[in-house]
């Protein structure tokens, strides 16, 4: 009995342990369902998705950019991309003969990618709705189309380097660059279930899950601002032939930029096309030696430190002695005694040199960096540059004194630009923008740009003053031919030497601006012009600046409909047109400079051995000399080398072709674009010049 006891005790501890046994197992796949089903259900269920699913990816439209008015400047239209699925391809051969004509590509190329190991694979991208709607129409296993954005320009070129470009799927340059995170939007899909061999499981739905557009930018610039701009600086490479000319505008009161623009500039939906060097922004990205217009730092400085008196004489003998070297007057001989008022009106550099020494380094070069210059101004465009201006350290008199007048400093037309600014609006100086508002798909906005105040540099008195003067270049200076009747302009030309690579200077290359603002009691614009490397015309500012400011702002004041001055103290007594006849470029534009004449060159030579109007005739101020260059003998000669004839009006044309004895056939109006024969074919007097006229844009 003692046996089968004990026998029976084991058998029930066997038994309760593989009950515990199986309670313990049980538990742990409890647990692990548990654990498979809720806690990993989710991760698990991404995976099976991958297994069942294969997507294909559906980009974004960008978002728009819209000017201040709300014109477009680029937009996004849906296209469609050719995708194949290679296990869903039934014949490669035969899909690859089908749609290698369509797609513009290689058989073989073809081929390939149609036999790749890959769940989808990019055909041709966005492609034109003509070549989608043939392939669709070819209904061919395993091809399907997904959508994509594709970028336009609705003006072309207009604003390009502003804008920038777009790649193949983000923004590479100009505000596409900068603002990407907001312009890209959020990308969509196309998803169809296949089995683990990419081919497609029957009776299941094909899936697109759209994107989510991008964002839309609202800009500063002024639509019809910037085409005027674009449209003068087309007919100054025209006229003047130059290596770049750029403008830049801006209300001076908020800092707002209301149209940038360089030529020559590149068509961005062909950007690849055109020299890199295009692609920027040269009033924001370069600087440059700024010439004259920077003295305007100089003078506030002088004058909110009380070291500046308008009636106070000053006499220029041609040039200034600093550390042992004469730095020269720009006219030569000198100025003689004037007012301190007249060497501002004259641009006299010695009366400068000895402002900047009466300020002494610590103060003028304060006031150099107070104004923005020698760093970014931090504007919302990429690669702005900031300019060079020197350290404490490395000026001596000789800095001190090239820095006073726009010589070995190096500054950017915004720098400029937005100094001026300051001087305009009572002293304040403000950061520069481009966009002022974002807003997302909804319309909401999501980004506003306000204005900024930097700081106060100069006193608003002292910013009156120098707007008084700036006013008086324009009455009796270098800044006339800038003149606009009706209105108070304060303005300050610049002719500055450019820098060669090796040090010194390049001889005969300069950079002539301008910089002014309109009007002077309630300044709206802020202007500044630039022509740099003109190879016909004469290299000053009063010659080509500012007659292209006057064109660009007569425009802008009538379309923003802004009123004439009360008040304006510019006469319009007639001038005498002096005699030109063999002075060279230089010598005559000289004798024009302050005369309120602007001088136009048609020919080559030395000298200039005609002109009209003629020498004694009392015309009115802005009135154009246009002068020959060549030889006297040449109106006698009965053959004769064609001159340049672009950039002319047709009363210019047809007056140069009568000196010559040569006829004219006008076509079209506006300026000379092109002409039969060319420039430099050998004609006979009594030729007929065939001219074509038109807007410089057409060009």
């Amino acid at each position: 009995m003692l046996e089968v006891s004990v026998t029976l005790s084991a058998v029930r501890r066997r038994v309760m342990a593989m009950f515990f046994f199986i309670i313990l197992a049980v538990a742990v796949l409890i647990g692990r369902l548990a654990w498979l089903q809720i806690l990993r259900s989710e991760e698990l269920y991404d995976a099976a998705w991958e297994q069942w699913n294969r997507t294909i990816p559906a980009r974004s439209p960008r978002g728009q950019i819209y000017d201040r008015e709300g014109k477009m400047l680029a937009g996004s239209a849906t296209v469609d991309t050719v995708v194949a699925v290679p296990a869903q391809i039934e014949d490669p051969g035969e899909t690859a003969k089908l749609l290698a004509p369509l797609l513009d590509l290689e058989e073989g190329e073809l081929l390939e990618k149609l036999t790749m190991n890959l769940s989808s694979i990019y055909l041709k991208r966005k492609v034109a709705p003509e070549i989608s709607q043939a392939v669709r129409e070819l209904d061919l296993p395993g091809i399907v189309f997904t959508t994509e954005g594709q970028r336009f320009y609705p003006n072309g070129t207009l604003a390009s380097q502003l804008l920038g470009f777009v790649g193949m799927d983000e923004g590479l340059a100009g505000l596409e660059a900068y603002y990407e995170e907001y312009l890209k939007g959020k990308e969509g899909y196309l998803l169809f279930p296949s089995d683990n061999l990419n081919r497609p499981i029957p009776h299941e739905i094909k899936r697109f899950v759209p994107p989510k557009e991008g964002m839309d930018l609202y800009l500063t610039i002024d639509e019809t601002i910037q085409y005027i701009i674009e449209r003068e600086l087309a007919r100054a490479m025209i006229e003047f032939q130059p290596k770049t000319a750029m403008a830049i505008a801006a209300d001076p009161h908020t800092g707002a930029i209301l149209a940038v623009a360089s030529k020559p500039d590149y068509d961005p939906l062909r950007y690849e096309k055109f020299e890199s060097k295009y692609w920027t922004l040269p009033p924001v990205t370069s600087s440059f030696e700024p010439g004259s217009t920077f003295k305007l730092v100089t003078l506030c400085a002088a004058v909110e430190e009380g070291l500046y008196n308008e009636k106070e004489y000053y006499f220029c003998r041609g040039f200034a002695t600093v550390g042992g070297h004469n730095i020269h007057c720009w006219t030569g001989s000198g100025h003689g005694s004037i007012t301190y008022l007249q060497a501002v009106e004259s641009s006299c550099n010695p009366a400068f040199i000895n402002l900047g020494q009466r300020l002494g380094e610590e103060k003028l070069f304060g006031y150099i960096r107070a104004f923005g210059y020698g760093k970014p101004s931090g504007i919302d465009y990429p690669g702005e540059s900031g300019g060079l201006v020197f350290e404490a350290e490395q000026v001596g008199p000789a800095e001190l004194a090239t820095s006073a007048f726009g010589q070995g400093v190096s500054v950017t037309p915004l720098q400029q630009v937005m100094a001026v600014s300051a001087i305009a609006n009572g002293g304040k100086l403000m950061k520069p923008y481009l966009v002022q508002k974002i807003c997302n798909v909804d319309g909401e906005v999501v980004y506003e740009q306000k204005p900024e105040l930097v700081r106060q540099v100069i006193s608003k008195s002292t910013a009156e003053k120098v707007a008084w003067i700036m006013e008086n270049v324009t009455i009796r200076g270098s800044g006339m031919n800038a003149a606009i009747e009706g209105y108070r302009i304060a303005t300050k030309t610049g002719t500055a030497q450019k820098p060669a690579p090796r040090g010194g200077y390049i001889p005969g290359e300069y950079v002539v601006s301008i910089i002014g603002f309109v009007p002077v009691e309630d300044p709206q614009i802020v202007l500044y012009v630039a022509v740099d490397g003109a190879s016909r015309g004469p290299q000053w500012g009063s010659q080509i600046g500012a007659p292209l400011f006057k064109r660009i702002l007569t425009d802008v004041i009538n379309y923003l409909q802004v009123p004439p001055s009360e008040k304006t103290d510019a006469t319009a007594e007639p001038v005498e047109v002096p005699d030109l006849r063999g002075l060279t470029v230089d010598d005559a534009a000289a004798r024009l400079d302050t005369a309120g004449l602007m001088l136009r060159l048609i020919g080559e030579g030395q000298y200039i051995v005609n002109q009209t109007p003629k020498a004694g005739a009392m015309v009115s101020r802005q009135t154009q000399i246009v002068a020959y260059l060549g030889e006297e003998e040449a109106f006698s000669r009965s053959s004769m080398t064609l001159p340049d004839l672009s950039g002319f009006t047709v009363k210019d044309v047809g007056q140069v072709l009568n000196w010559l004895g040569l006829y004219l056939e006008a076509e079209g109006s506006g300026i000379a674009l092109r002409q039969e024969p060319a420039s430099g074919s050998r004609v006979e007097k009594g030729d007929v010049i065939k001219v074509f006229f038109g807007s410089p844009l057409e060009q």
